[in-house]
């Protein structure tokens, strides 16, 4: 026995932990694997992009997350309709769509549309059968020069914020901001009936 308050010793050493550990030998075969599976729909895709189609630039859910810009699911019919896009063809050049998307801001819609108008002016558009070209299809020239684009192409960018220096003045030096703050949440706090004092005067001097 331990001399002392100490534990009583109760070692639980025979649990044959050999039988329970997890390998991971097969990553570097499943690593290749991957990659051979990613060649193969390349070649089965050309010459659309391998990344998969265009996507929206949409601002997050919640108070936490909406100042962050992220793709989204699709264009919204009014982007689609604002870039002169019809919505049946533009799963087809491919554009992804999402039908239940709303436009909640104009400064989302613009972005969005311009997005559309840069991606229409770099699209390559190939017959569907080689001989005969129809309208909206791409000159030959072009479909001769044209590559399939890897990865993420028209990307998600995050603008950095800009910081404006200023010079501290003596006002700046002066202000008491925690009495501003004071004085501002009296002055919220007083509003009714300030203002029921001033309408009963008004009344008084009608009088």
């Amino acid at each position: 026995m331990t001399k002392h308050n100490n534990v009583v010793p109760n070692g639980h050493f025979k649990k044959h932990w050999q039988n329970y550990v997890k390998t991971w030998f097969n990553q570097p075969a499943r690593k290749t694997r991957r990659r051979i599976a990613r060649q193969k729909k390349a070649v089965k895709i050309f010459p659309r992009p391998t990344a998969g189609p265009l996507r929206p630039l949409v601002h997050g859910q919640t108070l936490k997350y909406n100042m962050k810009v992220r793709a989204g699911r699709g264009f919204s019919l009014e982007e689609l309709k604002a870039a002169g896009i019809p919505k049946k063809l533009a799963p087809t050049i491919g554009i992804s769509v999402d039908h239940r998307r709303k436009n909640r801001s104009l400064e989302s819609l613009q972005a969005n549309v311009q997005r559309l108008k840069t991606y229409k002016a770099k699209l390559v558009v190939f017959p569907r059968r080689a001989r005969k070209a129809k309208a909206g299809d791409s000159t030959p020239e072009e479909l001769a020069t044209a590559t399939q684009v890897r990865g993420q192409y028209m990307p998600v960018v995050l603008e950095k914020p800009t910081v404006e220096l200023v010079k501290i003045t003596d006002e700046m030096k002066s202000f008491k901001a925690y009495n501003k703050l004071r004085v501002e949440r009296t002055n919220e706090r007083h509003v009714g009936v300030r203002q029921k004092r001033a309408a009963e005067a008004e009344k008084e001097d009608k009088k």
